[in-house]
């Protein structure tokens, strides 16, 4: 794995500079987000990296570099640092948020995970990739596969898809489509997935892989989380710059 990531420096791809921010404390003490950040960085470096070929590099901060991406935990979507609700600092760079009072049962690990993995992706919440000529599917890749994991040094981690979900055509034999090899075809999605889909270029609908997601998404507190950024008749406004200059 250091050799790939050796490679890929080679090519002048630096890594992305993440900082960790931790606003929950009551939730999450100093220990338990030091293993959580190291654990994120070993399953982006072992398993994300090789697939989609973008480094990071996280570390724990409480004032980040100007340059730097975020990704923040908050107690919920009312916190006092919220920095407002979209997906850009006030210095106009990504960042993700995990709301770990409203994650329920799920594990924080397996939210941050998702977070990460789909903002280095698609950092401004913006990308969609084509299907077909009247319909476009968002460029999130967790989404599909929401309620699936594996565990990296004790903490479970979200599933996500690889390139060829993305891809209409038809691919060989035994080829993945997310990284457990769940999937068997570009644009399909788990029982506990959900897509967000664009139709005759105006229209954004949510799909979901089972009556029973569907039930679970409706009950779910989503302010603040990157599907919001997709509704168009949703809160929030991408690129809009919040009026508290904090982090």
């Amino acid at each position: 794995m250091k050799k790939a990531r050796r490679a890929l420096l080679g090519r002048s791809m630096k890594p992305v500079r993440i900082a960790c921010i931790n606003y929950a404390e009551e939730e999450i003490d100093d220990r338990t987000m030091g293993k959580l950040t190291a654990a994120l960085q070993k399953c982006y470096d072992e398993h994300f990296l090789p697939v989609w070929g973008y480094p990071v590099d996280l570390y724990i901060a409480r004032k980040p570099k100007p340059t730097d991406w975020q990704l923040v935990y908050f107690d919920d979507a009312s916190h006092k640092n919220m920095l407002g609700r979209h997906e850009l600092t006030h210095r106009g760079q990504p960042i993700s948020k995990i709301f770990v009072k409203a994650l329920g049962d799920e594990p924080v690990s397996v939210a941050a995970s998702h977070e990460l993995f789909e903002m280095v992706l698609d950092p401004m919440a913006n990308l969609w990739a084509d299907k077909n000529r009247n319909t476009q599917y968002a460029y999130e890749v967790c989404d599909a596969v929401e309620e699936d994991s594996f565990v990296v040094s004790g903490f479970p981690m979200s599933n996500f898809v690889y390139p060829s979900w993305f891809e209409p055509f038809r691919h060989p034999r035994r080829t993945k489509f997310d990284h457990k090899g769940t999937l068997k075809e570009p644009f399909s999605m788990t029982e506990g997935g959900y897509v967000i889909k664009k139709v005759n270029g105006r229209k954004v609908i949510r799909a979901f892989g089972s009556p029973e997601k569907r039930r679970r998404f409706a009950k779910e507190d989503r302010r603040g989380h990157r599907s919001e950024f997709r509704d168009p008749n949703g809160e929030h406004h991408p690129g809009r710059r919040t009026s508290k200059r904090r982090g």
